[in-house]
């Protein structure tokens, strides 16, 4: 038995949902820096406050991913978890502008910011294993590159958002620990878009029965508990590494006066050695059936052709967590000439931020659309991606050179285009490459590599600024560059059946 060969319009509802979610990480993305400095927060405060983000990723994609494989209800597969998410997130969506008047703004804030990244995630990662469900691998990339472009349609609503109000005649400016009106509305739009469009998908889509998955020859189970047994083989030498790792993290903390949030990268470090360890030893005892387990045996015994993609999304989301975090402190001081967050030159940057990331993410949507299946078809799906990383890259530089508005506008055009393939790529690769039955948790453990160079960036970034770059965060755009460069080169290693 086959799956269906889905429609255009099959295609949209697959996807539409995403489009709902791309709108709460464009309004998070591209604002969450300007609440934080406009509640108080100093530059070198950025990169703590936005580990909340990574870390939730960090911990809830895995999970979901391995209890939405397991999952059957009368709402489905994945769609239980989406729909949670979205709700969650909405929620979150709507509240957030109210921190000014909180008796702990920044911390209330930081408390936000915690439950939408995790929202969002519990809704995203089923998201990218239903793609996979729901299509058949002669179809995996045009299903990935029409949720790509959903993507970017949703990202531009959601950066375009305060700057669209301001010039509607919403007040841009607050006094001091306050938030702009057009901030304050943009979230509340975004939080009923959001769940409108995932309601959409929900209530357009039907996913297939257990007993179809079973009949799918795509969709063998045959070799699922194979990871499970191979850890019961493992030492503990491993484990004990992460650890030791882990407290010589710790130790430099306090030897080289580094920044205490790097504490946090030291306690990771520690903790999947210590449960690593614990799923190795179930193993041992022939208790394979538990999720810990499963967890760890899948990650341990990931495909190659995931491992070498895993390479190249650490530094590719090593290189957009930068971006997100520094965009608007690089473009208000260095182009519009500001760091007083009340002042009218940094909340104008602060709108033309949102602008720039408009243009990125509507490249992206077109992008994913036009160019990527043109490119992909012409040079193959591993030397497309390579090559958008470069172009990418580039964008990058402008921003290190370039002190004016309008040409950073150029400079978006090549990083939207990266942006699309890291959205497409590796994900319709994988796709066609792993076993179909065990999409979600191979999805959720693929998000490890978008999460450890998000936290380490959050964790270290700060430490290095401030040791060699203090106040000049425009250096930040030259280690994107190099990131995506390197990401290029290791893209070239991939070797896939597709």
């Amino acid at each position: 038995m086959e799956k269906r060969r889905q429609s255009w319009l099959g295609l949209w509802n697959i996807s539409f949902g995403f489009f709902g979610i791309q709108i709460g990480f464009a309004l998070q993305n591209a604002n969450m820096s300007r609440v934080f400095q406009t509640l108080g927060a100093s530059m070198d405060d950025l990169p703590a406050l936005w580990v909340a983000a990574p870390l939730t990723g960090l911990i809830v994609q895995p999970i979901i991913g391995h209890l939405s494989d397991r999952t059957w209800n009368r709402l489905g597969r994945r769609r239980p978890y989406f729909l949670t998410g979205a709700i969650l997130a909405a929620l979150a969506l709507f509240v957030m502008p109210l921190s000014p008047t909180m008796g702990a703004p920044l911390l209330f804030a930081a408390a936000m910011l915690w439950v939408l990244d995790a929202s969002l995630n519990v809704s995203m990662e089923p998201f990218r294993a239903f793609v996979g469900d729901m299509l058949r691998t002669d179809q995996h990339a045009a299903g990935y590159a029409v949720q790509t472009a959903f993507i970017g349609a949703g990202a531009v609503v959601g950066s375009i958002f305060p700057f669209l109000l301001e010039h509607l005649g919403v007040g841009n400016v607050a006094p001091d620990g306050g938030l702009p009106d057009t901030v304050r509305w943009s979230f509340w739009f975004g939080s009923a878009a959001l769940l409108l469009a995932v309601l959409w998908t929900v209530f357009t889509t039907r996913e297939y029965s257990p007993e179809e998955i079973a009949s799918f020859a795509e969709n063998s189970s045959a070799g699922d508990e194979q990871p499970v047994r191979a850890l019961a083989s493992k030492s503990y030498l491993s484990s004990a590494a992460w650890i030791a790792a882990g407290l010589v993290v710790v130790i430099a903390v306090g030897e080289f006066a580094l920044e205490k949030e790097v504490l946090l990268l030291g306690a990771l470090l520690a903790v999947y050695g210590l449960l690593s360890a614990i799923g190795i030893y179930l193993a041992k005892q022939g208790r394979t059936a538990n999720m810990l387990s499963s967890i760890v045996g899948d990650f341990s015994g990931m495909p190659p052709v995931m491992k070498r993609l895993a390479l190249v999304q650490f530094f590719s989301w090593s290189a957009l967590f930068i971006m997100w975090i520094n965009t608007t402190p690089v473009v208000t001081q260095y182009v519009f000439g500001s760091t007083d967050t009340a002042s009218a030159a940094y909340n104008e940057g602060a709108n033309w931020v949102n602008l720039l990331f408009t243009v990125y993410n509507g490249v992206a949507a077109v992008a994913a659309l036009a160019i990527l299946p043109w490119l992909s078809r012409a040079v193959g799906q591993v030397m497309t991606h390579s090559i958008c990383l470069t172009l990418g890259a580039l964008g990058f530089l402008m921003f290190f050179f370039v002190r004016d508005a309008q040409a950073l506008l150029v400079a978006e055009v090549g990083i939207g285009i990266a942006w699309a393939s890291i959205l497409a790529m590796p994900y319709a690769i994988l796709a066609s490459n792993l076993p179909q039955a065990k999409l979600g948790i191979y999805m959720g453990l693929f998000n490890i590599f978008i999460v450890v160079p998000q936290l380490l960036v959050a964790t270290a970034m700060g430490s290095l600024m401030k040791a060699f770059f203090p106040g000049e965060p425009v250096w930040t755009m030259l280690f994107a560059a190099a990131a995506w460069i390197v990401a290029a080169i290791a893209m070239l290693r991939v070797r896939a059946a597709v």
